[in-house]
C-alpha cells in the first residue's frame, strides 16, 4: 500500500502543497519579488486589499458569481429533471452526451465564439440591422459576462442534479401518488427535498469557477468589467507584485472554502450525508 500511494503523495507534494506554501509565503511577506533577500514578514498586503477599490472589485465579483449561479440553477434544474425523467436509459445517455459535447471544445474557444455572436458586427446585430433596427451594445458589460459564465458553467449545475434525480427511489414517488398527492405536491414535498444535495453541489461547482474567472471578463467584459480574477492575473503577469497577488489569492480561497463548507453542511444534513462534497 505504501509503494502504491507514494506516487500520489509525491504528486500532491509537488503540485499542491509546494505551490500552496509559496502562495502563503508570498502573501505574508513584502519586498522585491525577484530578490528573496528583501523579503520581510508583513500583513501589508492584506491591509492594502481593504482599499475601497479592491473591495469594490470583490463585491462585483461575488455579485456576478451569485447571479450567474442562480441563473444556472433556474435553467439547469428543469433540464436535469427532464433528462432524468426519460424512461429509456439510451435516451437519457444521448441527451447527456449532447449536453456535454460543447464542453469538449476548448474553454477559450467557446468564449471567443460569443464575440462573433454579440459583437457590433456579430450575428445578432447583423440580423437587427437587416430588420431595420440599430445595433445594440451587447458586449463589454456585466450582462455579457454573466451570459458567458452561464454558458460555460451550466453543465456543472445540470450534471450533479441529474445524478441525484436519476438515482432517486421511484417507490417514494409511487407512495406519494398512492396517498393522493398531485404532481405539484410530489415535486415540492418529495423530489426537490431529495435533490437538494445535488443542488448544493451544483451551486458550489458553478460559484467556484465563476468567482475566480478572468478569461470571460477579459473577453466579454473588456475594460468595463474587472473581477478579482483579473486583478490577481494583473499582479502576477503585468505588475509583477506577487506578494499582493498571493494575498488576494488567499482571500479568494478562503471565500471559496467558506462556500464549500456551507454547501457541505447543507448537503450533509440531508439523506444521512449523501451528496456532501467532502
Amino acid at each position: 500500500m505504501r509503494k502504491v500511494s507514494f506516487p500520489y503523495v509525491l504528486w500532491m507534494l509537488i503540485f499542491i502543497l509546494v505551490p500552496l506554501f509559496l502562495v502563503v509565503y508570498f502573501a505574508f511577506t513584502t519586498g522585491n519579488s525577484n530578490d528573496y533577500e528583501t523579503f520581510t514578514l508583513s500583513l501589508e498586503n492584506f491591509r492594502r486589499f481593504l482599499d475601497p477599490i479592491y473591495l469594490g472589485v470583490l463585491r462585483r465579483s461575488l455579485t456576478l458569481s451569485v447571479v450567474s449561479t442562480f441563473i444556472c440553477f433556474l435553467l439547469g434544474y428543469p433540464i436535469a429533471y427532464i433528462i432524468a425523467t426519460q424512461k429509456k436509459a439510451k435516451t437519457r445517455n444521448n441527451m447527456i452526451l449532447l449536453f456535454v459535447i460543447p464542453m469538449w471544445m476548448n474553454f477559450l474557444l467557446r468564449t471567443y465564439a460569443w464575440l462573433t455572436i454579440l459583437g457590433k458586427n456579430g450575428i445578432i446585430n447583423t440580423f437587427l440591422n437587416f430588420l431595420g433596427f440599430q445595433s445594440l451594445e451587447l458586449l463589454y458589460n456585466d450582462g455579457a459576462v454573466i451570459l458567458g459564465m452561464v454558458y460555460n458553467f451550466l453543465p456543472f449545475m445540470v450534471l450533479p442534479i441529474y445524478s441525484v434525480l436519476v438515482k432517486m427511489d421511484k417507490k417514494l414517488i409511487e407512495a406519494a401518488e398512492d396517498l393522493g398527492a398531485n404532481k405539484r405536491t410530489i415535486f415540492k414535498r418529495v423530489i426537490f427535498p431529495l435533490s437538494v444535495p445535488g443542488v448544493m453541489t451544483g451551486f458550489t461547482m458553478v460559484f467556484t469557477p465563476a468567482v475566480s474567472t478572468f478569461i470571460i471578463s477579459n473577453l466579454l467584459g473588456g475594460n468595463k468589467t474587472t473581477l478579482i480574477g483579473n486583478v490577481i492575473e494583473q499582479q502576477f503577469i503585468y505588475t509583477g507584485d506577487w506578494h499582493f497577488g498571493s494575498a488576494m489569492s488567499i482571500i479568494l480561497m478562503i471565500i471559496i472554502l467558506i462556500v464549500m463548507a456551507i454547501s457541505n453542511k447543507s448537503g450533509g444534513d440531508l439523506e444521512g450525508g449523501r451528496g456532501a462534497l467532502w
